[in-house]
């Protein structure tokens, strides 16, 4: 799951992860709503960054990861709903 310095860090001090307390389908949910419920677990996190860099070098096809979403590997800001765009009345 971490790398393992990080797996050390996690197990010498005793850390409590929110993401091992929650429902880990909340971390790869469709729904926009969902996943700005896992970010805001993420928050607090006391290892939220190592979380975000590793799974940027792993790739991670896709996932709330350090409270931030990734796709394919990068960081996005937000999850597109699914269909085409309204359009907008000119």
């Amino acid at each position: 799951m971490f790398a393992t310095a990080l797996g050390a860090r996690i197990e010498a001090e005793g850390l409590t992860l929110p993401c091992w307390s929650a429902d880990p389908e909340l971390f790869f949910a469709e729904a926009p709503a969902d996943i700005e419920s896992a970010k805001a677990l993420c928050v607090d996190c006391p290892v939220r960054s190592a979380c975000l860099d590793g799974a940027v070098e792993r790739r991670e096809p896709y996932g709330v990861w350090g409270g931030q979403l990734v796709v394919s590997g990068a960081i996005v800001a937000r999850k597109r709903p699914r269909g085409r765009p309204r359009k907008v009345a000119a």
